[in-house]
């Protein structure tokens, strides 16, 4: 409950930003809400659905500003070619995080 109390509260930050008014807000709710209930036991297919949703600008790449939760919060670690950006294998590193 606090992780998506949490999310809901970022959410409603970024609806304030200018340089956010043009994301679909609704994605990143989806988003938040299933981040914030994965756990160990998640599938890839859920990873899959996370990159979907949080992939806002649909380049195949999650940047840092697409970032939300726990992906933002380790994303240099995820991010294994530093290329400031996520991919879908890169993501999936976020199953081992979770054990």
């Amino acid at each position: 409950m606090k992780k998506i109390t949490l999310s809901i509260a970022l959410i409603i930050s970024m609806a304030s930003c200018d340089s956010l008014k043009n994301v679909n807000t609704a994605s990143v709710v989806n988003a938040a809400t299933l981040l914030g209930s994965m756990s160990s036991n998640s599938t890839v297919q859920q990873i899959t659905s996370l990159f979907s949703l949080l992939d806002t600008n649909k380049d195949n790449a999650i940047s840092s500003s697409e970032a939300i939760g726990s992906v933002a919060e380790n994303f240099n670690i995820l991010d294994k070619d530093k290329s400031s950006e996520l991919n879908l294998s890169e993501l999936q590193g976020l199953l081992g995080l979770l054990k």
